[in-house]
């Protein structure tokens, strides 16, 4: 059938081959299988590993995903018929290709910056979280703690007040006790002067008493 295979590096290989006749209102099958045996009898479809359908207006294929230094078979054949000897060809790929290596590279590089990058967001946004919630827990605490302030400072301007008012007091109270002690009826001057009219009148007599004893001892003294 003079099927040849060009262009083979570590991971593609192209397949050529001459046009049928018998395969103008259909397709070509190409199948290819790594690592043949050649214990294998016959050429069975089902000993394949992979099948691609062609359409007809084309003779080549590029068989990709490959093996890097693999032996592999690869046959052509019309709607998928089972092959035969002259329509298949043995091949080996070469070693794995330095574009593809510093692609893989890249991706694996890539890869490893875009789980990096997510991972870092991820803790990111946890700290910021956290931080927040602190300084609304702390801003809280504050307010709570402002207003316990005002209403210690309010105690203890009434505690004052009071403390001052018995104070006050006190001294009152003191005052009058040492002014009892020094003036006996300082009691009753304090209430004469407060209710005059109520001991006005026995205050006069006593007065006029007072006065004319010594008038009636200075006259009988005369006689």
């Amino acid at each position: 059938m003079g099927i040849t295979v060009q262009n083979i590096t570590g991971n593609t290989a192209m397949v050529i081959w001459p046009k049928m006749a018998s395969c103008v209102d259909s397709f070509y099958s190409v199948m290819y299988h790594p690592n043949w045996n050649t214990m294998l009898s016959s050429y069975s479809r089902k000993n394949f590993q992979k099948e691609e359908r062609v359409p007809t207006s084309r003779s080549s294929f590029v068989v990709e995903n490959l093996t890097p230094l693999t032996t592999y078979i690869v046959c052509v054949t019309c709607q998928s018929a089972n092959p035969s000897s002259d329509q298949c060809r043995v091949f080996n790929t070469l070693e794995r290709d330095p574009a593809s290596v510093n692609n893989t590279k890249k991706e694996l590089a890539l890869g490893i910056w875009l789980t990096s990058s997510v991972l870092l967001l991820i803790i990111a946004a946890i700290l910021l979280y956290g931080c927040l919630h602190i300084l609304c827990r702390r801003r809280r605490e504050r307010l709570q703690g402002q207003n316990g302030t005002c209403e210690q400072d309010d105690g203890k301007a009434w505690t004052k007040s009071a403390a001052r008012a018995s104070e006050e007091l006190g001294r009152q109270s003191q005052l009058m006790q040492d002014t009892e002690e020094k003036h006996p009826g300082g009691i009753q001057l304090a209430t004469i002067i407060v209710n005059p009219s109520v001991c006005k009148e026995p205050a006069m007599p006593t007065s006029k008493s007072q006065e004319r004893v010594p008038a009636t001892g200075q006259h009988s003294a005369m006689n």
